[in-house]
């Protein structure tokens, strides 16, 4: 797997977490236990840094970066979507941020919220719990989202995770 220092920026990943052979994680990233990063993800603290919780999967070609003053968290239990971007913003526990959406710098999505599909969530915005962000520029759709099934989806991608530590081996 591709884990870099940067300067004295050392990834922090917990023994338990997961983090595919070709994922890409730099500098100040601190992963959680359980947690998974799958294949093409990239985690590129070289600024105020990046923090996923435990439980959480960041899932195939995510981008995640921070600036030099803002960190990007991720809480515990999320699910982060293929291709989706998030940069310098706060992700609260059991929350989703769909395939291919972004957020950006200093919104925060509540625990339990939901980001859609596609959907761009700009600067400053929050998403409160239970609700869906859809859309370009993001638009609220509130008390529509399950905690629990957020949750529930999070803990499919731990066991997962263990299939694939146990099982995944290179061909070629």
């Amino acid at each position: 797997m591709a884990i870099y220092a940067l300067g004295d920026r050392v990834p922090e990943i917990h023994p338990d977490a997961f983090v595919h052979p070709d994922a890409t994680v730099i500098g100040r990233v601190s992963i959680g236990a359980g947690a998974s990063i799958w294949p093409h993800a990239v985690l590129r603290g070289d600024g105020a840094g990046i923090v996923v919780g435990a439980r959480s999967s960041i899932q195939d070609g995510a981008v995640i970066h921070c600036t030099r003053d803002r960190a990007t968290v991720v809480g515990d239990d999320c699910v982060v979507g293929h291709l989706a971007h998030l940069e310098a913003c706060t992700i609260e526990s059991g929350s989703l941020v769909g395939t291919g959406s972004i957020v950006l710098h200093r919104s925060v999505v509540r625990s339990g919220a939901l980001v859609g599909a596609g959907a761009v969530v700009p600067n400053d915005m929050e998403v409160p719990s239970g609700a869906m962000a859809l859309g370009v520029p993001a638009k609220l759709r509130a008390d529509t989202v399950s905690a629990a099934d957020i949750i529930e989806q999070a803990a499919g991608y731990v066991v997962n995770t263990e299939h694939h530590r146990a099982n995944t081996r290179r061909l070629d």
